[in-house]
Formats: structure tokens, sequence, C-alpha cells
């Protein structure tokens, strides 16, 4: 395997953002109203490490990160499953096959949308094509949905929506890199990354308001994320890039393929970082697949649209233990200088919210489980991000290396719908649904995942 090359021979950049493949620096001609000033030489060496970028244009790209993700959340965590119980009233776990269905389908498109942005020249840019166009045919996946007269059709526009959306939020990403100073990138990121805490509150909020109403439910949160993506891809993103030179060389299946390739026997510290991350996403991802109906089973009396109210209050103290793990998290980790423990105590933290969900029978205790869960999952997000930073085996190639470990979070939430749905199907005889197990199962894979992290990764402490 190849480690150090794209598809057209190049290196990547190492100038990629954080768990999104695919971005590589450019350049890039950006209008003086949007930049501070810079050394021209220095901005025209490195695109991507020139001018700081304004307030204002990164409050943009907040904004439209909030937008694509109250649009693609929100299905996922009310939408879906209300229209599910509609369709298929007895069988919950259709949610785990449709789930699936879509994530492998953004596994699937997110390395080619990004080499795909990297080869595109317009007048708008390389990036706003690719923001505007999922907005819009994310909308129009969401109306698919809204309207699906059966679970098929549900699913395929689930997986349409999944493409789309997952198109457009990885190209902001790619924009950060093409854009953002090496000085601003993690101060960039990290908003984003709040942004992305902050979606599914309101995404809650939103479906809490509109459960009675199925179209609007689906429709009005991917109104919300057209118009703010539109925003910043006709004010923030855009650029006359036609002048630059063509990409080299030709863009083959195989070449893509070996790009997300990479030798686990040179570089074993990568390669346990990515199973331990694998790990605990799966974990999180088996908690969280079947949450609406677990907790319409335990507090609604089984009706899945009462919880629409309920996920609103979950979802407000979850995001609020979230960020606070993550800035708190990030902050003790380079207080200390100490990485794998946190990621560690970060898996023993969302077991234990995993268990304390298990057995709850009322909302307080709900409550709590849900907040200890996304305080170890803020913690992760955060100091996790730090120790493959910390161990990137080719600074040159760190966008290639970080689109690998994005691949462990796509992978984990395409496989482990299916395993839960199995899991359903094993521990629930007679078909009443028993969902207890697997919260379970969830809090010790996560406890695993941190685990190898804390044992086997040697390069960072």
């Amino acid at each position: 395997m190849r480690d150090n090359q794209t598809p057209s021979g190049e290196t990547p950049s190492e100038s990629a953002p954080p768990l999104l493949p695919g971005a590589t620096a450019s350049s890039t001609a950006l209008p003086p109203s949007l930049l501070d000033s810079a050394e021209p030489a220095e901005a025209a060496a490195h695109p991507t490490h020139g001018a700081k970028v304004r307030g204002w244009w990164t409050l943009l790209l907040v904004l439209a990160q909030i937008g694509g993700s109250i649009a693609l959340i929100t299905p996922l965590a009310i939408s879906m499953a209300v229209r599910l119980q509609q369709l298929a009233p007895q069988h919950s776990e259709y949610l785990g096959y449709i789930t699936s269905a879509g994530a492998l389908g953004a596994l699937v498109v997110a390395p080619l949308a990004g080499i795909l942005s990297d080869r595109t020249r317009t007048r708008m840019g390389r990036r706003t094509p690719f923001i505007a166009g999922g907005a819009i045919l994310g909308l129009v996946a969401l109306a698919i949905m809204a309207a699906a007269p059966n679970v098929f059709l549900l699913g395929v526009g689930w997986v349409l929506a999944q493409l789309t959306w997952a198109t457009a939020n990885g190209a902001l990403v790619f924009v950060i890199a093409d854009r953002v100073p090496e000085r601003q990138r993690a101060s960039v990121s990290g908003l984003n990354g709040f942004a992305s805490l902050v979606a599914p509150v309101l995404g809650s909020i939103i479906g809490a308001m509109l459960v009675s109403d199925i179209y609007l439910l689906f429709l009005v949160p991917g109104v919300i994320g057209l118009m703010l993506m539109l925003l910043f891809a006709f004010v923030g993103a855009r650029e006359d890039v036609r002048a630059l030179p063509p990409t080299e060389g030709k863009l083959g299946l195989g070449g893509v393929l070996r790009n997300y390739l990479f030798s686990p026997r040179k570089h074993p510290d990568f390669a346990w970082n990515w199973l331990g991350r694998f790990l605990f996403m799966a974990g999180l991802t088996i908690a969280t697949t079947f949450g609406t109906f677990f907790a319409a089973e335990r507090l609604t009396g089984g009706d899945v649209a009462a919880v629409a109210g309920i996920a609103a209050i979950l979802g407000l103290g979850g995001v609020v233990a979230a960020a606070f793990g993550a800035l708190g998290g990030g902050f003790v980790a380079d207080k200390l200088r100490r990485r794998k423990l946190l990621v560690f105590i970060s898996g023993i933290l969302f077991a234990a919210g995993a268990v304390t969900t298990a057995l709850a029978y009322d909302m307080p205790t709900f409550l709590a489980g849900g907040v200890v869960m996304q305080l170890g999952i803020g913690i992760f997000s955060a100091v996790d991000t730090a120790v493959i930073l910390d161990i990137i085996p080719d600074p040159k190639a760190s966008g290639r290396f970080l689109g690998i470990a994005q691949l462990a979070i796509s992978l984990a939430q395409s496989t482990a719908p299916l395993i839960a749905s199995l899991l359903l199907l094993l521990v629930s005889p007679g078909g009443q649904q028993n969902y207890t197990p697997l919260f379970y199962v969830a809090g010790v894979i996560t406890v695993v995942g941190g685990g190898i992290i804390l044992t086997r990764v040697k390069g960072s402490r």
C-alpha cells in the first residue's frame, strides 16, 4: 500500500481539517473584505496559512454547520421514528436497517465528494457547488421521506438525505482547509464542532413543536439547513477558481480506494487508535439507535410522538454536558499534558450513563443517564482528536490520515445500527422488544475502546 499519495500522485495536504476526508490545500483568491491583512509571500506560498479570517465569516460557517446538522439530525432523532411508527408500528427494528443503509451511502460518497470538489473549477469556487447542490437535493430527499407511502421509500429517502447533506456538511470542512490559516484552524474547527453539539438540541425543539404534522416535521429542518447553507455558500465560500491549474492524473476507483488504506504494521499507534475510536463510536451508536423507542417504552407507554418533548429536555441537558466535556476535557488534557487517560475516563463515563439509562423508569433518572453519556462523548471527541494529531504517521499527509480516522466513525455508524437490530431480535423473544441489553453492550464496548487507546497507543501521553 502507498501511504503518501493521492490517486493523482500528489501528496495530500497537511492542512486538511480533522476528521473529514478529501480536503487538500490549493491556491485560493479571497475577496479582501473577508480577510485581515497578511504577508503576501506567506499567503502565496501557503494558501491555507495566509490571511486571518474575520469573525463574521466564522459565524456564517458555524451557522451553516448548525443548519446542515439540524437538517440531517432531526430526521434521525425524531422524524423517522414517528414516520416509521405510522408505516410499520410493529417493526421498530426497521429503523436500524434504514439508518445503516444511509450511513453506508455516506461512507461511499464522502471520499469521492472531496476528490471531485478538489477538481472543480467554477466562478463560484470549488466547494460552493457541493454545499449548495447538496443542500438543495437534501431538501428534496426530506420531502420524499415525508411523503413516503411505505418503509422502502422512507429508506430510499433517508439514503438520499445522507448522501446529499453529508456532501454539503463535508464541503464546509473542506472550506476550512482552503481558507483558515493554521493559527486559527483549531479555534474555528472547535466552534464548528460545538455547532454540531447545538444542532441536536435545536432539532429536538423543532421536532417537539412540529411533531403533529409529518410534512413540517421533515421539511422545516431542511429549509433551515438550505437557507443557512446557501448564505455561507454564496457569501463566505464564494471564490473564482477558474484560473487554477487543473488537477493532474485520471480519477479512478482504484486510486480512491488506495488513498484510504494504510499499513497497521508500519503505523501501529494509528491503527490501535483507529480501532479504539471505532469501538467507542460503535458503542455510542448502539446506545442511541433505538433511544426514541426505549424512551417511549419507559416514559410514555409506547407513544413515540410523545417522546419529542422529552427529547428536547434530554437534548438540552445533553448538549450542555457534551459542550462542558469537550471544552473542559480539552483544557484539562492540555494543562496536564495527559490525553489517553482522559479518553479511557470518557469511556467509563459513557458506560456509567448507559447503565443508568438502562435502569431508568422515570424522567430524572433518564436525564441523569443521558447527561453522563453526553459528558463522556464530549470528552472523547475533544481529547481523542488530540491523540490522533499526536500520532499522525505523516504530517505532510495529515488530510489523508485524518480522513482514514473519519472512516472509523463512519463505519461504526453504518454497521452498529445493524448490529443493534440483530441483537434486538435475539433478546426479544415473542415479539416484545427488549432494548435494555443494548445499553449494557454499548457500555462494555466503549470501555474496551478507551482501554485500547490507553494501553496500546504509545506515541501520545
